[in-house]
Order: C-alpha cells, then structure tokens, then sequence
C-alpha cells in the first residue's frame, strides 16, 4: 500500500514539475515568434527606406532577388538564389551544353577559386589551373561580391573576350590571362584503350555520364577482343568538379555488385537517405584505378569513396576537393529556384569527406612540364638517346633464338611494343602512365602460374 502511495506521490510531483515548465517553455517560443516578427519589421523598414530615399531609382525585384540571396549565400559558399533565367542555364548544363569559360568555380576568402578547368574548354586551352584563384575581371576587383555576382560577371556572349586576374600558389605576382568566351559542349566521357587497360577520362557528372561510361567500356572491350584481354580499367576523375548525385550512385554501381555506395544524413534523422549497389559488375571483378587531384570533386569523391571503401579500386593522385555537402534545387515562384545545402553525405565507411577530401592509397603527383630549351629537357633528350643503344641482336651474325615459335616471338614484340608506349606516356601524363603500370602488375601477378 505505501508503494502505491508512493507511486501516486511521485506521479503528481511529477506532474507538478511539468506543469511548471509548460509556462516558460510557451513564453519563451512567444518571445521567439515576437523576435523573427520584430526583424522581418526592421527588415520591411530598410526596404521601404531604400526605395523611397536610395540616391537613385532602385527596382524592388533586384532588392528582393539580392535579399534572397545575401541570405542564402551567408550560410555556406554552395547555398544560393537562382534567378528564371540562372535555373534555365542550369537545367541546360546538366544535359551538357552551355555558354561560358568551362570553369567550375567556389568561394573562399573573398575571392573566386578555381575548383577545376572543363576539359578542352577555353578555360584549360588558356592554361587555367585548378587552385587558381581570380581577382579581377577585365580589371575590376570581385572581392567582396558574392559568388553568383562574380560569375555573372565572366559570362558574356560567345566569342567575347574576358581578360581574369590570377593568383597562382608557386607564381610570385598574379598575372593576366585572355579568354574567348565559347559554347561548352561537355562530352562526358571519353574512353580510349593504352595498352590492355580501359581508360575511362569522366569529366562531368550529368545526364550523359552513365551511358557514356557503358558505351566507352564496351568500345574499349571490344578493341582489346573481349574482356578476357582487359587488364582493368582506369577511371580518371581529376578535375571532375562533380554534378548529379544520382549519376554518381549509377556509375558507383557500374563496378560494384552489392554493398552502400553513399548515405545522405540532413538536419532531421529521418531525412537520411541510404543508397544500395545492384548486381551487376560492368568488368567482371577485374582491378580499377581511379586517379583523382584537388580539382575532383563532390560527385567524383562519391565514387572514389564507394570504390575505395568497398577495396573495388586502388586510388592514386592526390588529395581531392573536399566537397561533402548535398544541395537541393528548390522551385520557387516566378520561374526561379534555390540552392540550399540539405545534407552532408558520407562514404561506406561511415566518413564525411566534408573540407577533409579524400586521401588517395598512393600519392603520386603530377610533375610539371620542363620548359623547352631548359637543362631537363635536354637532359631528357640525351636518355632517350642512351635508350637506343645496340643490343645483340643488331651485332651481325648474332644467332637466332631457339625457343621460342614465330607465333611466340610475334605476341612477344607486341608486348614490348605496348611496354615501350607506356613509356611514353609517362612524359605526356605521369599520373596516368602510374595507373596503368598498377594494373599492369597486378595482372601478371594474376596470371602467374603457381
């Protein structure tokens, strides 16, 4: 009987304890409401002074469009408001064709930084390098612009010129660069065979890259005569700024027969959203390489981390980006949309690559060109000279090789002859030349007889 009582009593002190909190609790989101209702009043006061004293005529559209977007863009470099016509050009970049640079640009420090050059845009023909940062256009200083403001100001019609200020890490003075604005026709994917590997150079996530993927995969497959004479595949994603996440989860699925590619986790847990591999491997299990830099972002730094983490693939490059933020295009009255960041995504793992990027398993950096005329260039030239010494089989009367059939001595060549390409390659891409001697030894460690 004392227990019930007990009970009873503690049930009503309880109730009391709530009860008294319930009155504070109501006071205090009144005074919150009473707080947002009191700026949007202060915000209305300097509209309306705005319009009826600024120096000059303002038109109301422009303030509320900059409003918007001040707003917007206070809260992280990738949140912001897209006017009808910025939506439009947005909806037609990601079906891959669009006028501009061919840059893909962020925010930091005031200025605009370069996350990386579209490949054979005017951008990278002009030399533009992923780090850059740019200071000014045709003169004058962006600094203090928002980033929307600073890109409005590199567009312009196509076969215009645009001269950007640049400052590169490495180069004393920033220095001047000059641009013909031109229509960017991205082509997604382009694949060509070096040696038995399969390279696969992603540029872009947009509507074109998975069946852009499948289709250079199976030309690349069908030169080397089947996917029996495939070492592996190179899947190139340096510079590749990134794009639609659902492209991103279907090429990760390309290579992967089951397992988490990505998870998504917003402010509200159950707005988390958790994406799934299928059956179906495009190569059949054999090895991949993805070669990433600092310019590989979002997107690309889904699938290096779906293939890292799942042991799919061996990455190789640098550091990437460091993008692990989900933007949601939100429409809005009038045509025009909002970019709001939802979301951090996180690798298989469980890790954010949010400001962090990825790491990749082998650090191989890209070395720069030698200039023309210079000590290493000749250097170079003399070791390629040494390279074409006499062997014995140039010394006159040397015998044959007895081991070996004529059919033998043909597969032979021809597997130095690849060798000898290889070579090559690392003069014009290093970085990619490494890839390909990775899978290179992994396949002759594969097919190594016991």
């Amino acid at each position: 009987m004392k227990k019930l009582v007990m009970a009873a009593a503690g049930g009503t002190l309880a109730g009391v304890l709530l009860t008294s909190q319930v009155g504070p609790l109501i006071a205090q989101e009144a005074s919150k409401e009473s707080s947002v209702y009191e700026q949007l009043d202060l915000f209305g006061d300097i509209f309306d002074r705005i319009r009826a004293q600024y120096v000059e005529p303002v038109e109301t559209d422009k303030l509320v469009e900059a409003a918007i977007n001040g707003m917007l863009t206070s809260l992280d470099p990738h949140s912001s408001y897209l006017s009808a016509k910025d939506f439009a050009d947005m909806q037609v970049q990601t079906k891959g064709e669009f006028g501009g640079l061919g840059i893909e640009v962020t925010q930091q420090e005031g200025f605009v930084k370069v996350i990386s050059p579209m490949d054979g845009t005017p951008a990278d023909k002009a030399g533009i390098k992923a780090g850059d940062y740019i200071t000014h256009v045709n003169g004058e200083s962006i600094l203090g612009l928002t980033l929307d403001q600073a890109v409005d100001m590199m567009r312009g019609p196509v076969g215009s010129e645009i001269i950007i200020t640049v400052v590169r890490e490495g180069t004393k003075d920033p220095f001047d660069v000059s641009i013909l604005r031109d229509t960017i026709k991205l082509t997604a994917v382009k694949g060509r065979v070096v040696g038995k590997a399969v390279v696969l150079r992603i540029t872009t996530f947009n509507d074109q890259t998975t069946s852009g993927v499948q289709e250079a995969l199976k030309k690349g497959i069908e030169e080397l005569g089947g996917i029996e004479n495939v070492e592996g595949v190179v899947i190139d994603l340096r510079n590749n700024p990134g794009g639609l996440l659902n492209e991103a989860i279907s090429v990760s699925d390309a290579f992967l027969e089951k397992g988490e590619i990505v998870s998504t986790r917003g402010r509200n847990p159950q707005d988390g959203e958790r994406f799934n591999a299928t059956p179906g491997d495009l190569i059949a299990g054999k090895p991949i390489v993805v070669l990433i830099n600092g310019g590989s972002a979002s997107a690309s730094e889904i699938v290096t981390g779906a293939l890292q983490d799942h042991h799919r693939a061996i990455v190789v490059g640098t550091k990437s980006f460091g993008k692990g933020s989900v933007q949601t295009l939100i429409p809005l009255k009038g045509d025009g949309a909002m970019r709001l960041t939802t979301a951090r995504y996180y690798t298989p793992s469980g890790r954010s690559i949010q400001a962090l990027g990825i790491s990749p398993d082998i650090v191989v950096k890209q070395p720069e060109p030698p200039t023309p005329g210079s000590a290493e260039t000749e250097a170079k030239a003399e070791e390629s000279a040494a390279m074409k010494e006499r062997s014995e089989a140039d010394l006159r009367g040397a015998i044959s090789n007895d081991s070996m059939t004529e059919d033998e001595k043909r597969v032979y060549q021809e597997e130095q002859a690849r060798a000898v390409e290889s070579a090559k390659l690392r003069d014009e891409d290093y970085q990619l030349a490494y890839a390909v001697d990775i899978l290179t030894g992994l396949s002759t460690i594969a097919h190594a007889k016991p």
